[in-house]
């Protein structure tokens, strides 16, 4: 592309979209590109996942979204935003990934896996899903070793062992145990996250209070073989056998995209991005930080729902002109 954009977007899930359409009302030339496929995120959460959120909490762009029941169905997401999409008919490049980012003058130059683009100004908005939070063990690399789930018929009459506490983990564990695996879970701290969703964490409590779920708290995974995983707890080293380790571990913001922009972070427990938190401009000139990312490693505190104003703060900054120093 030789014509200079007024916004380039990185990331087409629900928040890049909405400063798409920010940008469609109010005239600005924009692209937005993804790496990966629309709702990038969303598309690799598991198949039959719930939202928190109820339907209302997630449209974007005036554009109604009709669930079948009160909390939507991961299906029912993927099939309203395809439907945001075609509605605004919004400008989206997928399956193209950033390759290199160059700052000329008061003009970006993004080099991406397909072409290069020039824009006065850029939006990160590429969430925290892409990337799976390490264990840093050794055996992790095995194939048996998940970080992503997506279903739980290909663990049906398997040995399996989910890591981790959170929404993820106990949905993974009863999903897979009510399909028929046999299923322990290793958790790092005395109890069931406290956050968990109101109709989950019952149930994963009650399986684990009548052994159904075998849970190892206090502990953590020290090694994973072919066939079995060694785990420290406070009784000592376990043994058991095993054909499949879930790690629902979490996942984190690409730290390699925001370097490669120059995007600085905080030197805090969250390597949380620098941004002003009036504009959303970040310490590099008309670079600016829109949804989860905002959050850095602390990816409970953003979701869709509190996010969704960041498009227009953004779009009406750009219009203003300005260059507010970041802090």
């Amino acid at each position: 592309m030789n014509d200079q954009l007024d916004l380039l977007i990185i990331g087409a899930g629900p928040i890049g979209m909405a400063c798409a359409i920010e940008a469609e009302k109010t005239g600005l030339s924009y692209v937005v590109i993804e790496k990966g496929v629309l709702v990038n995120s969303l598309f690799h959460f598991p198949t039959n996942m719930t939202f928190f959120s109820t339907s209302n909490l997630l449209e974007i762009g005036d554009v109604p979204f009709i669930s079948h029941t009160e909390k939507p169905t991961r299906r029912e997401a993927l099939e309203y935003y395809r439907r945001v999409w075609q509605s605004w008919d919004l400008k989206i490049n997928l399956y193209e990934a950033v390759t290199e980012v160059e700052s000329r003058g008061d003009v970006y130059q993004v080099t991406t896996s397909k072409q290069v683009y020039h824009a006065r100004h850029l939006i990160v908005a590429t969430g925290f899903y892409g990337k799976s939070v390490q264990m840093n063990v050794p055996g992790e690399s095995l194939p048996k070793v998940r970080h992503y789930y997506e279903e739980a018929h290909p663990y049906i009459g398997q040995r399996v062992l989910v890591v981790g506490a959170a929404n993820s983990a106990c949905d993974v564990a009863l999903e897979t145990y009510l399909k028929g695996a046999e299923v322990a879970m290793v958790i790092r701290s005395s109890e069931i996250y406290p956050r968990v969703k109101y109709w989950i964490r019952p149930n994963i409590e009650n399986r684990i209070k009548e052994g159904s779920i075998k849970a190892y708290f206090n502990s953590t995974i020290k090694e994973i073989k072919e066939k079995e995983v060694v785990i420290d707890t406070p009784e000592g080293e376990v043994t058991l056998a095993n054909d499949f380790v879930l790690a629902m571990t979490g996942y984190q913001p690409d730290y390699s995209l925001l370097e490669k922009v120059g995007i600085q972070h905080q030197d805090d427990e969250y390597h949380t991005p620098i941004f002003n938190e009036d504009t959303l401009e970040t310490n590099m000139p008309r670079v600016y930080l829109a949804g989860v990312i905002c959050g850095g490693l602390k990816t409970n505190k953003l979701f869709i729902e509190n996010s969704r104003v960041h498009a227009e703060i953004i779009v009406q900054h750009i219009l203003q002109g300005k260059s507010v120093p970041s802090h």
